[in-house]
This record gives structure tokens, C-alpha cells and sequence, in this order.
């Protein structure tokens, strides 16, 4: 008997048990359908966190005054450090090959007012460089220059979460708001940004010229925050070493520990990923568990239909059938079974990855190689799980299976 006829066989077999059929397909579809959501999900949550890393920067360095720890997920300083100032910024710009511009920031949560209303935000003191290093955008007015920064002049760029809150529907450009007793014109309102990586609202804050942050609303010398740009993505790590040497020497720490903190974007970035695909791979793992339950049933069934058609084995075989064609037929069996419960597995998986990033927040994006490889997986599973019946029942003798009852 050849191939064609014995899978034309297969099928008229299948469709004869359509509920028996149906229940062991659906453990398979099951299982395609999990590894296709969790694998869209992973590489969704893995692509928000890269665009929220590269929402801080292009080829970002971040030199934080003193030591960070992490406390509750979050960075956080363990003590006040003053030793970092505006000129260590200067001397990064000119000093470091592998760093283009160098932008010091300072700031402080401050209470804002607006007539009535009251809202608490991040005040943060930026150069005009630093809004480029940090690709903030302005959407709606203008960013102050290099002129009003030297000059302190009190103006403000609103991030739209403070508009948001104390603006609501008002138009916020060219209207007069506090920080705290000092009286601010609203120049210009920053494009949304979103969370960062460890989840604070972006757009919570009010940018302020970085000299009238330091000396009218602060009254300190020094800053907290230097925000780098390696010239090239592959020289971050050359870079971070410039800037960590150079610091060094003009903090004159000798033996002593570094009184600052760099954070690498491109080894922030690095580091996610990898997170991001373990997660992938660990949640993928156990939605093929659930697979191989699915193949598990294959064999259950496969082995219950050996038993069931013994003496349709012995008839054949009587008839001329050879073993060979016993085996291929109850194999392609399985395989039917295992690549419908495929096919259909990755439609259910598609379909519940596109309905989840519809009607949730949740960000999916489908993988092909996945849905190919899942599909492959689950041919092999028909293959190997169809194996043992497909032998078992080409080892059945003619004559007794014939009397089989």
C-alpha cells in the first residue's frame, strides 16, 4: 500500500471518531496555542522595556553622585554626596575621545502651583544639551537656550502628566506657575515619555534651566547627575572607563572608593534582554510541558485504537498487508493528529495574542520562528509518540490477531 492511500486511510479513520479525534487533538492545540502566547507576550514585555531604556537616551551614560543601592526595585542614593559639580561635566565633554556631550542635572520633588491647584512633580535643572542627551522632545511651545540658562531666567518646560494635573484643559504656554515661592513662565510642554525601566512616570516633571534650579530654587553648588553620550553605541564601555579614570582624578579618591555611580545603557540594555529572554525561556518551558501532556494523550489514544482495530491489523495482514504498511498507517495517524492539533494551535495562539494586546495593556508581538517551530515540535511529538502503537501494532501475527476479540 503506498503513502498516499495509507494517509487518505488515516484521515477516513479520524473522521469515523470525530469526538475521540477532537479530545486528542485538543491537548496539542492547547499546548501550540500556550507556547504562542507566552512566546508573543515575552518578546512584547522584552520590547517595551528596550524602548523605555532607550527613552532615557541615545548611547546614554549616567554618572549619579555617590553610591546606589537598590531599595524597593529602585535605585536609590544611600547618602547625600556634593563632590559632583558642574565643571566635571565640562571636563567629560573635553577630556573623554570616546564621549560626545556631557550635560549636568540637578533636582528635587517640589511642590507646583497654578491659581487653585496644587500638584507635587519632579523639578529637574538641565542644560540645553541635556534635553538632546536625554531625547526630550518639546511638543507643544519652545525649550529655553543657552542664553536664559547662563542668565537664571525662570522658565519651565512641563512634562504633560504636571499638565495634566494642574492645567487639565488649559492651555499651559505663557501661563505663570510656582516651584515651591518662585514664580516660573510656562514656555514650552515636553512629549510624552512614558515609565522608565523601573517604573517612575517620565512625565511627571518640570524642567527648569539648570542655574536657576541650582541657585533659586536649591541654593546648591554641586549636582547629582551627569548624563553622558558615547559617541558610538560599541564605545559605551570605553567611554564609561574614560569618565570613572577622569572623575577619579579630579575627586583625588586615591585608594579610596568611587564617590559616584555610572550606569552603562548599552549594559543596562544587555542586561534586560538577557532577563527578559530567560523569562521568555522559562514561561516558554512551561507552556511545552503542557505540550508534551499533549503528546502524552496521543500515545494514550494511538495505543487504545492498536487494541481497538486488532483484528482490522489481522484481516489486513491475511490480506497481503506487509508491517511495513501497518506501522506507516497508525504512524500517519499520529501525525495527523499532532499536526491539525498544530495548525490549529497556532491560530488559538495567534488569535489570543492579538486579542490580549487589543483589549489589554499588555504589548504582544508575534514570532514566526516560533509558530514554525512549535509547529515542527508538535509533528515530532506525532512521530515520536506514535512510534510505539505504530510498532506494536505491526508486531501483531495475522492469525492472532485475527482471533483477537
Amino acid at each position: 500500500m503506498n503513502l498516499r492511500r495509507n494517509a487518505l486511510l488515516s484521515v477516513e479513520i479520524l473522521a469515523a471518531h470525530p469526538l475521540r479525534t477532537a479530545l486528542s487533538v485538543l491537548g496539542i492545540v492547547m499546548g501550540i496555542a500556550a507556547v504562542i502566547l507566552m512566546v508573543s507576550l515575552g518578546r512584547g514585555a522584552e520590547k517595551r522595556i528596550v524602548e523605555r531604556i532607550r527613552a532615557l537616551g541615545t548611547n546614554l551614560i549616567v554618572v549619579s553622585a555617590g553610591q546606589t543601592r537598590l531599595i524597593a526595585g529602585r535605585k536609590r542614593l544611600v547618602a547625600t554626596v556634593t563632590t559632583l559639580v558642574p565643571a566635571d561635566a565640562a571636563a567629560i565633554a573635553r577630556e573623554c575621545p570616546s564621549v560626545v556631550v556631557a550635560s549636568p542635572s540637578t533636582g528635587k520633588k517640589m511642590a507646583i502651583h497654578w491659581e487653585n491647584s496644587t500638584a507635587s512633580s519632579n523639578v529637574a535643572g538641565m542644560s540645553p544639551d541635556g534635553l538632546q542627551v536625554r531625547n526630550i522632545a518639546v511638543a507643544a511651545g519652545r525649550a529655553f537656550d543657552p542664553e536664559e540658562c547662563r542668565g537664571r531666567r525662570r522658565v519651565a518646560i512641563l512634562g504633560p502628566t504636571v499638565v495634566r494635573n494642574l492645567f487639565g484643559d488649559a492651555d499651559p504656554i505663557g501661563q505663570s506657575i510656582r516651584i515651591e515661592h518662585v514664580l516660573f513662565e510656562t514656555i514650552g510642554v515636553a512629549a510624552p515619555k512614558g515609565m522608565d525601566p523601573n517604573g517612575a512616570d517620565q512625565d511627571d516633571v518640570v524642567i527648569v534651566p539648570l542655574e536657576t534650579a541650582m541657585r533659586r530654587l536649591l541654593n546648591v553648588p554641586y549636582i547629582q547627575t551627569i548624563y553622558a553620550q558615547a559617541a558610538d553605541g560599541d564605545l559605551s564601555g570605553r567611554a564609561e572607563e574614560e569618565i570613572r579614570a577622569l572623575l577619579r582624578i579630579r575627586h583625588r579618591l586615591g585608594e579610596r572608593a568611587d564617590d559616584f555611580t555610572i550606569d552603562n545603557q548599552a549594559g543596562l540594555l544587555a542586561a534586560e534582554r538577557e532577563t527578559a529572554h530567560s523569562l521568555g525561556l522559562l514561561v516558554g518551558s512551561v507552556a511545552g510541558i503542557s505540550l508534551l501532556a499533549g503528546g502524552v494523550g496521543i500515545l494514550a489514544v494511538m495505543l487504545m485504537s492498536v487494541r481497538e482495530r486488532t483484528q482490522e491489523i489481522g484481516l489486513r495482514r491475511a490480506l497481503g498487508a506487509r508491517r511495513r504498511d501497518i506501522r506507516n498507517q497508525f504512524l500517519l495517524e499520529a501525525v495527523a493528529l499532532c499536526g491539525a492539533g498544530g495548525a490549529l494551535g497556532i491560530l488559538a495562539g495567534i488569535a489570543a495574542a492579538l486579542i490580549l494586546a487589543r483589549f489589554t495593556q499588555w504589548d504582544a508581538v508575534l514570532s514566526w520562528r516560533a509558530a514554525l517551530a512549535a509547529a515542527s515540535f508538535s509533528v515530532g511529538l506525532g512521530i515520536v509518540f506514535g512510534l510505539y502503537p505504530a510498532h506494536q501494532a505491526a508486531r501483531l501475527a495475522p492469525i492472532a490477531a485475527l482471533r483477537a476479540e
